[in-house]
């Protein structure tokens, strides 16, 4: 079977690259409207009436004004959308929730649904599923050019049943199906282990409470390593299929690194709207005490992620390893309308403590490490769907080099080891086991950032 071409479309579940920021409805300027304008308006409902009056078929007020906002919407970026109804539960869901299903985060793309990625510990990473897996059909049943949330409804259900995916994955020769067995989904951004004297973080999403998390999990991991007779020598900041999400966890989580300095410049249409997010030692200076920080990012690293990885890579305070991140350099605005209908719209960009706007190009490793362990992930890099492949999407200020953003699908002559021998040795992750040698390589030494660049 082919899914071609894998033109990306417009995301339907843009809270999955999102940085969001709550903001009240602003009404003071919804009555300046000039002549102009107006005669627009005008002919919009002259063309809602003609539909009202000629369509083949009745069409109800609620599907033409739901797009026409859609349209509207969608006719500034891919971040910007109307929600209500399941769409706009899923977001909720996404920040608080608690489910029973499968355990993924999906996309439209292309009329397919693709996985972002699969949450840790639930049931569909459990059965195999990747990031940059397109599901084609549910139980048999084609889900192409169909709505997003419908496939998601069907996804869901009682903890205990089960639903069978077949699976289009980008290196392989032909679909193949795998069944799932639905569990309950307790999301949980925060995940640690205690490893080689190293505390390796994960942090699937910023959602509500992350900076506080993270700050528990560096507290554990030092009990950790003084009951089990050791020392904390360096920590792993695993944000890699990190979509992103809350701003001010983003800024929350860089500060527990910093006693000083920026973190992250928002700028808007208007100059007095600007803002400056500045480490201001919440957590009374840098938690980690100048232990040794190694982030972690993929092409999967967006928005939220990248303001992390590139405040901490700016400030000297960590090294980024792995892959160049999604590139989403814009900030989201959620505007409730009433208790049933919000948009989410793009209201500024943000730049990095040197003033570098990942938009587009995304933040670059200090170290680039490919995920060698999995034998498929060279063919779905190949095919990694980034900011710059999405329709309508914003344009960075400042000129990119494609030659620099082509180096991404080419081959590191450093690393030769297959994901055959990988396995033979025990490893089962090549970029978390070489962020771990790394920080062993390193300890005791003053300052890992200062690593040069590769």
């Amino acid at each position: 079977m082919k899914i071609a071409p894998l033109i990306p479309q417009l995301f339907r579940a843009t809270l999955l690259v999102s940085a969001v920021a709550v903001l009240p409805v602003a009404t003071s300027g919804l009555s300046a409207v000039d002549t102009r304008t107006s005669h627009e308006f005008d002919k919009l409902f002259t063309i809602y009436q003609i539909v009202k009056d000629n369509y083949v078929d009745q069409v109800s007020d609620d599907k033409l004004l739901k797009g026409a906002i859609d349209g509207m919407l969608a006719s500034l970026d891919p971040h910007s959308n109307y929600l209500d109804g399941q769409s706009l539960q899923r977001l909720e869901t996404m920040i608080d929730g608690k489910y029973t299903g499968l355990g993924l985060s999906v996309v439209e793309d292309d009329g397919a649904v693709k996985i972002v990625s699969p949450f840790k510990g639930s049931p569909a990473e459990k059965a195999g599923l990747k990031a940059g897996d397109y599901i084609t059909h549910l139980d048999g049943v084609l889900y192409y050019e169909r709505d997003l949330d419908e496939a998601v409804s069907k996804m869901r259900g009682e903890a205990g049943s089960s639903i069978r995916l077949t699976i289009f994955r980008p290196g392989r020769d032909a679909p193949f199906d795998v069944t799932v067995t639905r569990g309950v989904i307790e999301l949980e951004p925060v995940t640690w282990e205690f490893k080689d004297n190293v505390g390796v973080i994960s942090v699937n999403e910023f959602s509500r409470d992350v900076g506080n998390d993270v700050n528990n999990a560096i507290s554990d991991l030092k009990k950790q390593a003084a009951v089990k007779g050791g020392k904390l020598t360096g920590l792993v900041l695993d944000l890699r299929s990190n979509p992103g999400g809350s701003l001010d966890e983003a800024v929350a989580l860089s500060d527990l690194f910093l006693d000083h300095g920026d973190i992250v410049s928002q700028r808007g249409r208007n100059a007095n709207e600007n803002q400056f997010y500045r480490a201001e030692s919440v957590f009374k200076g840098d938690v980690a005490k100048g232990l040794p920080v190694v982030v972690l990012v993929d092409a999967g690293s967006a928005s939220a992620s990248e303001i992390v990885a590139g405040a901490l890579q700016d400030q000297h305070r960590a090294v980024i390893m792995g892959e160049r991140t999604f590139g989403k350099g814009s900030v989201q605005s959620f505007l409730p309308l009433d208790q049933n209908s919000a948009i989410k719209i793009t209201t500024a960009r943000y730049y990095t403590p040197s003033g570098h706007s990942v938009q587009e190009g995304g933040i670059a490793p200090d170290i680039k490490v490919p995920q060698l362990s999995d034998p498929d992930a060279r063919a779905r890099a190949e095919r990694a769907v980034r900011e710059s492949d999405l329709r309508g999407h914003l344009i960075n200020e400042a000129a990119l080099k494609d030659k620099d953003l082509e180096t991404d699908k080419q081959d590191d002559p450093r690393f030769k080891v297959t994901a055959a021998e990988l396995e033979k040795q025990g490893i089962k992750d090549f970029q978390l086991h070489y962020a771990i040698s790394t920080l062993q390589r390193t300890a005791g030494k003053p300052a890992l950032a200062a690593v040069s660049k590769n």
